[in-house]
């Protein structure tokens, strides 16, 4: 495994753990918001869902310009 191939899969290791440890713990504040407000929660569950996304179009965006 060369350089550029260990800090991927070390990037990628990172984006998995923190978007598994949110989406863990996404249920548990939405209920506690869902109290407040039910919009409030759907609105904190789209956020997360559209993160996701934003964060691997952003990381495959770079991986691009890097020409990997």
């Amino acid at each position: 495994m060369d350089r550029e191939t260990r800090n991927a899969a070390i990037a990628a290791a990172w984006i998995l753990l923190l978007f598994g440890l949110a989406a863990y713990f996404l249920p548990t504040v939405m209920l506690a918001v869902g109290k407040i407000s039910t919009v409030l929660a759907a609105i904190i569950a789209a956020i997360f869902m559209v993160g996701l996304f934003v964060v691997l179009w952003l990381r495959g965006r770079s991986q691009r310009k890097k020409g990997l």
